[in-house]
């Protein structure tokens, strides 16, 4: 069934003692805003998660598989649409070969994507779901560590060593930091790729469970906090994003100088702001 309603969300997630996005520009630190040390996390990570989730949550029924997966070609994934339709390898049979994609690769229809490669060519589309970057609500101040490894990677290097094997390294943490993120569903949108409520109901499943299967030594504990959803009465949007957004705040409990855990804010809705013709859902 076709979206008959728009969407936004603000999404609260958390990281302790981790490293939630690092920047390969810079060693990869945890990515911060220069000017105010708020630390940010690309919305291309988040997106690759979600995709891994979905992925594994879905696997092998038709129609969720991930275009752009881990290790992926994508000509070879364009291949597969000519290959099904049994079509010429031509430009002017591309907008066929886009439907075919839309139709069974999940995030193409949530995401959107640029298929217009040399080789199968499968155009281009605009996906619905579009999220911001995530933005730390305080300030973070990132730690550096020292690492040993009791071991080498080649026998050269441990002649080198005299047999002391040892590797030194560096890792880089934050003790703590809560992040917002804000996103959009635009049903007109999916009206072009075919996403569906089941998508839907399958991208909010995502984005409250992705971290449980995406741990790492390097990421630390990461957890969704909390998933606030607004649901507007018609397809148009009953309010401009940004008063929705303006209605939900996220501050520090008074006497709380360092948060270290989620219970150190206090999220509220303010539900009197909000226009009629939209219903809030907290997941």
């Amino acid at each position: 069934m076709s979206l008959q309603n728009r969407y936004e969300f603000v999404l609260l997630f958390d990281v302790q003692d981790g490293n939630p996005n690092g920047d390969p520009d810079a060693g990869n630190l945890p990515r911060v805003d220069a000017e105010t040390n708020n630390g940010l996390v690309t919305d291309v990570c988040l997106k690759r998660k979600v995709r891994n989730y979905v992925g594994i949550a879905q696997q092998g029924k038709p129609g969720y598989d991930i275009y752009v997966a881990e290790k992926a070609v994508l000509t070879n994934q364009q291949k597969k649409a000519y290959e099904a339709l049994n079509l010429e390898n031509k430009p002017e049979h591309a907008s066929e070969a886009k439907a075919w994609m839309c139709q069974n690769f999940f995030d193409i229809r949530a995401f959107g994507a640029v298929m217009g490669l040399k080789e199968y060519n499968a155009g281009q589309v605009r996906g619905p779901v579009q999220m911001t970057f995530a933005r730390s609500v305080d300030p973070v101040l990132s730690s550096e560590h020292a690492i040993t490894r009791m071991a080498v990677a080649t026998q050269a290097e441990a002649d080198k060593q005299s047999g002391d094997n040892r590797t030194m390294g560096r890792k880089f943490t934050l003790p703590y930091a809560l992040y917002r993120e804000q996103g959009f569903i635009n049903p007109f949108f999916a009206d072009q790729t075919g996403f569906s409520e089941t998508d839907l109901e399958i991208f909010w499943d995502a984005l409250v469970k992705m971290f449980d299967i995406d741990r790492s030594a390097a990421r630390g504990l990461m957890a969704t906090r909390k998933l606030i959803i607004f649901k507007h009465a018609s397809r148009l949007g009953n309010a401009p994003a940004h008063v929705l957004f303006d209605a939900v705040k996220v501050v520090r409990k008074p006497g709380v100088e360092f948060p270290r855990k989620f219970a150190d804010y206090e999220v509220t809705i303010d539900r009197a702001a909000l226009p009629s013709g939209v219903e809030v859902i907290e997941k």
